[in-house]
This record gives structure tokens, C-alpha cells and sequence, in this order.
């Protein structure tokens, strides 16, 4: 069995100290170093904006400073990653106040790109795309769903909208077509959301808990020759061995384990499995950027990865 072994763990960490940005590197030490919480949102408050929403690239890829949904998700899940569950912290509560606000939202809930991102360095998804947004919208909705069933005040507005978002996408779910490129792990995360918080006695979630799983294995991406370009492989879905998605999945979960410790470049990282393609030309120095604040996000999840399945000495 293929490992990381104390040699290349110290060449991980010792990257991470010299290239992450303070954000990704205060994560790290949660995860890695016994690190504190408060580290992480100190760090993650910088790209909190007045309206309570995330901007200001703490998505690599997004360099708008406005607030955006997707953003905005992408703090949350910062939180999730140190299992943070203040909901009286400034910084949940000005995720609530932005969500409330309506901005970015339509009846169906959160635009994935929005106007704003054309003014700023951006990946080519970034671009506002209206069309994009009948399908992207349902990832990004279904993640800040859970947010807010499980933050805010159960009586709130927020609170019953939100609810209505989760009708809507557990309808939506049974529907055919695409579900763009972030909707299965929307909906995993939403499935999980509605069983932790006791609420499948009120949301319908028997046609999403019978399928999802079919739906993720079609997903993955079973052909190992493929991941060097970007593609699903089973960690996208598979967290640890715990996970309802693992069962059948193990022999191409200990596949991705081999090939993520094999791929790692001497005294390195994992690199990124995209580029900013049409728009590398117009913000060539922000993609490099870009890129090495992607490595760090991208060494904390595989090494959280790694970690669990027990490959790491």
C-alpha cells in the first residue's frame, strides 16, 4: 500500500508554510498542526464585505471583490472544514444577512455566475452566463440551502424560503437532464443536511435517496488515463470510508489513492487539472496566482483525503 510517508508529508508542509496564502494555511494548521479555529476566522473575515457576503478572490478562480453566492459558499465551507457551528459568530450571521438580502437570488434560488464577475480577472465559468445559470444554479443553491436550514432562526423568512429551495431541488432532482457541474455534490451535501437535522419527516427525500447513489457512480470517472485533465474521480463524492457512496466504489477509491500519492511532484504539490483557457491571455500573471493559491486548497482536501483512508504514516 502506497503511502505518504514523514519525508513527504514534511515536504507538504513545509510548501504550505512557504506558498499558501494565510486563509488556506490557517485551514492546514486546523487539520495538520492542531491549529485553532480562531486562526481560521480571522483569516477567513478578510474577504467578508459589509453585506455580509464573500468576494475578493477567496474563490482563486473569481477575482470579483463584490459578493457573490458562490463565494459566499465557498466561506462556508471553510467553516465546514473546522466544523465550525457558532451560529451567534459575526461572520455566520453576515452570511444570513446577505442571503436574506435577495441579492443574486431568484425564484429558484442563487445564481451561480453573476454581471458582476466581468469586470475582474475570472475563469471562462465566471463570466456572467444566464443561460449557465438555469442548470449551475442548482449546486451552489442546494449548498447554501443547507447553510440556512442550518443557521438560521427555524421562524425567519430565510428559514422558510429556504425550505421552498429544498422542495424545489428535491423535485428538480427527479426531472431528467444535467444538473451542471456542481449539482451531484449539491445534492449530497442537501441529502446529508436533511437526515442530520431530522427534517426527512417534512422534506421528501425517498426518490434522491434511492438514485443519488446510481447517479454518483455514473459520475466518477473510472478511467484512470482521464484524471491528469479534469474530471470526477471518487473523492469528489467519496470522502472516507464512512461515506453511503463507498460501498461498491472501493477498488476505485484505493485506485485514486495510489495515483494521488504517486502523482505528487517531488518536494512539492498537487497541481490544478485546469487553466483559464480563452481568458489565459487576458490575466496571464492572474492565473499564475490563481494557481498557487489552488495548490494549497487542493494539498489540504488530498491530504485530508489521504488521511482518512489511513495513508498517511
Amino acid at each position: 500500500m502506497k503511502i505518504i510517508d514523514r519525508a513527504a508529508y514534511d515536504e507538504i508542509r513545509i510548501w504550505m508554510h512557504r506558498n499558501a496564502r494565510e486563509i488556506d494555511l490557517a485551514v492546514w494548521k486546523f487539520l495538520f498542526e492542531n491549529g485553532n479555529a480562531e486562526g481560521v476566522l480571522s483569516a477567513l473575515s478578510a474577504y467578508q464585505n459589509a453585506d455580509g457576503g464573500f468576494g475578493n478572490a477567496l474563490e482563486p478562480d473569481s477575482w470579483n471583490p463584490g459578493s457573490s453566492p458562490y463565494t459566499t459558499l465557498c466561506a462556508a465551507g471553510k467553516l465546514e472544514a473546522i466544523d465550525f457551528t457558532d451560529s451567534n459568530h459575526q461572520i455566520i450571521r453576515g452570511i444570513l444577512k446577505f442571503l436574506e438580502s435577495g441579492a443574486h437570488r431568484t425564484e429558484n434560488g442563487w445564481l451561480f455566475n453573476i454581471p458582476g464577475n466581468d469586470a475582474y480577472a475570472h475563469a471562462p465559468w465566471w463570466g456572467y452566463d444566464p443561460e449557465a445559470n438555469q442548470t449551475e444554479h442548482l449546486g451552489v443553491t442546494a449548498g447554501l440551502v443547507c447553510f440556512v436550514l442550518k443557521f438560521a432562526e427555524k421562524k425567519s423568512s430565510l428559514y422558510e424560503m429556504a425550505f421552498s429551495f429544498a422542495e424545489k431541488l428535491l423535485k428538480s432532482f427527479e426531472e431528467p437532464g444535467g444538473k451542471g457541474d456542481m449539482g451531484l455534490t449539491g445534492y449530497r451535501m442537501l441529502l446529508e443536511h436533511i437526515v442530520e437535522l431530522k427534517l426527512d419527516d417534512k422534506l421528501n427525500i425517498s426518490y434522491l435517496s434511492k438514485n443519488i447513489k446510481k447517479n454518483v457512480d455514473e459520475a466518477i470517472v473510472r478511467d484512470v488515463s482521464q484524471w491528469p485533465e479534469y474530471s470526477v474521480k471518487p473523492s469528489q463524492f467519496i470522502e472516507s470510508p464512512e461515506s453511503p457512496f463507498y460501498a461498491g466504489n472501493e477498488d476505485i477509491v484505493e485506485k485514486e489513492l495510489d495515483y494521488l500519492i504517486e502523482t505528487r511532484p517531488a518536494g512539492g504539490v498537487w497541481g490544478i487539472t485546469w487553466s483559464w483557457h480563452e481568458n489565459y491571455n487576458k490575466y496571464p500573471k492572474e492565473f499564475a496566482i490563481s494557481e498557487n493559491w489552488w495548490k494549497a486548497s487542493i494539498a489540504t482536501g488530498t491530504m485530508t483525503f489521504l488521511k482518512k483512508f489511513g495513508r498517511i504514516k
